[in-house]
């Protein structure tokens, strides 16, 4: 990516991005006038040939504009900074764009995000990201969509970004998918956008996918949330989408709050719909279905299939639904269903924003309860979705908490490591993916560990390993961060992740209670630690403050209480 300052006698005070690019590549561009006065403007040269140009008259917000380079060669995009401000800048070809992405030209640096040396979580190339949507398999690949605003590192009006893999962990960033209606993508206030949603696939041999997803219009009368669905042929652009469900269902007094429809396909063979709403009681999910094939049209509302009351009046969001431990249509399957509760807040931690994942039977109407438990204790796996891969259900999270979110504060924006779901011994396990032992490049000294001194951890992009002697015995592992204190502990209260900021009020506690595991698995990375417990049935999430990575550990345990310990550096 090269963007610098030329001034020959043609282009005087003009600004130069400048790179070698193939013919036929497809320029997606977001530019902005700086001043009302003058249009903003971007002009394409290839080998010093006019190919195009670009202009906006907009003040207010970055405006996508498109170019297609009808030859290749030596490319220069230009503009005059006085009167032109450009957010982002890059070029991909159509035809390979699945395999090869796009190129990066341009970042302006209020939405640059920032190095991370070795990082292994899913982060966008440029600003801000929250829930995961759309996450599944399509055409061979996995995809993953995600709430995004191009143009800073804050949340602002949503658009769906798009990335692929072959493997959960190594994604290649496609162009963005899904846009703001004109009327929200004019200003940068915070008025809504394409919020959270699914995707399936096409019916028959059509390798393409089908989204739906909630349109946000604040202040929109009678509805500020309505659904929309829409198709991709290519897997990479998406055609004009179309409204399903232009209103809540009535008489039941529901908020204005209608989102996240979750598409899956049901016991009965009929495609179902899960939303998120609450009522003066708390959290409800709400239940739709349809007939058509395709899930295009003729989706009506079943009713009420879930309800969590015991925090208040807090909204269930990003509900997600997936068999366990059978195929679909096993009337003996058990299904979870799993949803955040915003606003809810645990009167004994103090943590906020708690996602649930009840388990049970569905029939494709109504649901069973049989338990429910949390699903991370750490909190910071939320808007978590799933699908049914090849090998079995497959979930992923936004690795953040809306408490911790500040106008003033940049924070890193990451998805969770992708994980398994499972039944094991009357619980319902969420250990990550298989494919992260790919990750390790060399092993560390951990003898350190086991003698109670220092261990210098690189990077900080690691994963530590503990073998208990016997399940529950006690330890705490220290772990050196530069702006907060934070460590992994197992006592006799549970497992838990103690964490507090320098100079700030008290944290909630991220306890596990009454957890007993023997095995305890820690990934770090810059901005995040992760343990799985025997195989992920407690799982915490915690994202940590700033850019940099744990740089040291240290564990304190009774004699003989860990057997063994490992430590691995990790990168992609």
């Amino acid at each position: 990516m090269t963007s610098q300052a030329i001034s020959p006698s043609d282009q005087a005070g003009l600004e130069t991005i400048s790179a070698v690019l193939p013919e036929g590549s497809t320029i997606h561009a977001w530019i902005r006038a700086s001043h009302g006065g003058a249009p903003g403007r971007l002009t394409a040269h290839v080998d010093r040939n006019p190919a195009g140009a670009v202009e906006t008259s907009n003040p207010h917000e970055f405006e996508f504009r498109l170019l297609t380079l009808e030859s290749g060669g030596e490319t220069a995009f230009s503009y005059d900074p006085v009167t032109t401000e450009i957010s982002v800048l890059y070029a991909f070809l159509q035809p390979r764009v699945l395999e090869e992405g796009v190129r990066l030209l341009h970042i302006s640096p209020s939405n640059a995000t920032p190095e991370v040396s070795g990082g292994h979580h899913f982060r966008p190339p440029f600003g801000w990201m929250n829930d995961p949507n759309g996450f599944g398999r399509f055409g061979g690949k996995l995809h993953l969509f995600y709430q995004h605003y191009p143009h800073s590192l804050r949340w602002n009006n949503m658009h769906w970004g798009h990335a692929v893999s072959e493997d959960y962990l190594r994604w290649t960033h496609l162009p963005i998918f899904l846009f703001p209606s004109d009327e929200l993508a004019a200003r940068a206030d915070g008025r809504g956008g394409a919020f959270s949603g699914s995707a399936i696939a096409l019916l028959g041999d059509e390798a393409g996918l089908r989204i739906f997803f909630t349109e946000h219009m604040k202040d929109r009368e009678p509805e500020e949330q309505v659904q929309f669905t829409a198709i991709s042929r290519d897997l990479a652009n998406v055609e004009p989408a179309d409204q399903i469900l232009p209103a809540r269902p009535a008489g039941f007094g529901l908020t204005t709050d209608f989102r996240d429809p979750y598409v899956f396909l049901g016991p009965d063979g009929k495609w179902k719909m899960l939303l998120g709403t609450r009522d003066r009681e708390g959290g409800v999910i709400l239940l739709y279905e349809t007939d058509d094939p395709a899930a295009a049209t003729g989706w009506t509302f079943l009713g009420m299939l879930h309800r969590e009351n015991r925090f208040g009046m807090t909204a269930a969001e990003c509900p997600c639904m997936v068999p366990l431990d059978g195929p679909a249509n096993d009337p003996m399957t058990r299904w979870a269903l799993i949803f955040g509760l915003l606003t809810s807040r645990d009167p004994a931690t103090g943590r906020r924003n708690m996602t649930l994942a009840t388990v049970g039977r569905f029939d494709g109407r109504s649901f069973s309860m049989e338990f429910e438990q949390e699903l991370d204790f750490g909190t910071d796996a939320y808007a978590f979705q799933a699908f049914v891969d090849e090998a079995g259900p497959i979930g992923i999270a936004w690795l953040a908490n809306w408490t911790d979110i500040s106008r003033e504060i940049d924070m890193p924006t990451a998805m969770t490591l992708p994980r398994r779901l499972a039944l094991h011994d009357g619980a319902l396990i969420t250990p990550p993916v298989s494919g992260v032992e790919s990750l390790r490049q060399r092993r560390l000294d951990a003898e350190g560990l086991l003698d109670g001194r220092t261990v210098d951890l690189a990077n900080g992009s690691v994963e530590i390993l503990l073998t208990l002697r016997q399940a529950s015995n006690a330890f705490r592992l220290d772990l050196e961060h530069a702006e907060a204190t934070v460590a992994v502990q197992l006592n006799e209260a549970g497992l838990s992740i103690p964490f507090a900021m320098a100079n700030a009020k008290a944290s909630p506690r991220y306890i596990a209670s009454g957890a007993r595991p023997s095995t305890i698995r820690i990934f770090l990375d810059a901005g995040s630690i992760e343990v799985f417990a025997d195989d992920g049935r407690w799982t915490g999430t915690k994202r940590l403050p700033g850019f940099k990575g744990v740089s040291a550990a240290r564990l304190t345990a009774p004699e003989g209480n860990i057997t063994a310990a490992e430590i691995w550096q990790l990168g992609l």
